[in-house]
């Protein structure tokens, strides 16, 4: 049986490598031609089944997804009159510009690279009954119980509300480019931080946004900001 301190070394090891290698798949031509060639290499070995994983988290306690805005984006919220704040147990600094989602749970499965089993990160971060909201006028479109998908692409899914109305559930929000990512570091309570994660306006939320605000200002890439993932391991 493990000891407290190997689970919890286990629990960083996934958590982090997950965040790390899952959140950076969006990045350079370089991680595109390495995703080639994993998509060729996992197509020759579906045939040796599925390997035992490296490490297995069936359900992260806690922490929290802080997103420091981009000052292009809030500048571009003001040129449409859209003023942004938060819903549920989001909170807003309006000092920093940063939005904190508290983590509500997920899990995590770690398969060793090098078996050549795709995709070998695997899971999902959840951030139920919170959200942003984003209001025009009358109008307010609210973005809100959040779920990063570690895949390739990363991608981070949500419900769209209108004005209470629900206009698209689980909608692929926000992609998310870890090439920007720095090196995991541990807080002295042992969560692990993964900061440097940029968070970019998907296509589809951009095109949703336009039609519910009456613009074309709006486009797919658009830089939303900067997101520090802080994982409790305890």
């Amino acid at each position: 049986m493990f000891s407290k301190s190997a689970t919890r070394k286990t629990f960083v090891a996934a958590a982090a490598l997950s965040a790390v290698v899952g959140l950076s798949a969006c990045g350079t031509d370089d991680q595109a031609t390495a995703q080639a060639a994993d998509n060729s290499s996992s197509s020759s070995s579906a045939s040796y089944g599925r390997p035992a994983p490296v490490a297995t988290v069936p359900a992260i306690p806690g922490g929290t997804t802080a997103v420091a805005l981009d000052p292009g984006f809030t500048s571009a919220l003001t040129s449409l009159q859209v003023t942004p704040g938060v819903t549920g147990n989001a909170s807003l600094d309006a000092g920093t510009g940063t939005v904190t989602f508290p983590i509500t749970g997920g899990d995590v499965t770690l398969y060793d690279k090098a078996s050549g089993y795709r995709p070998w990160v695997q899971g999902s971060i959840f951030h139920q009954g919170s959200g942003l909201s984003l209001t025009a006028g009358a109008t307010t479109i609210e973005l809100s119980n959040f779920t990063v998908d570690p895949g390739k692409p990363a991608r981070l899914f949500g419900d769209v509300s209108v004005n209470g109305a629900i206009a698209a559930p689980s909608a692929p929000l926000f992609d998310l480019d870890g090439s920007t990512l720095k090196d995991p570091t541990m807080n002295a309570d042992g969560s692990a931080v993964l900061q440097g994660t940029t968070v970019k306006l998907s296509p589809e939320a951009a095109d949703l946004l336009n039609t519910t605000l009456g613009t074309d200002a709006l486009a797919g890439g658009f830089v939303i900001g900067v997101a520090t993932i802080t994982v409790n391991t305890k």
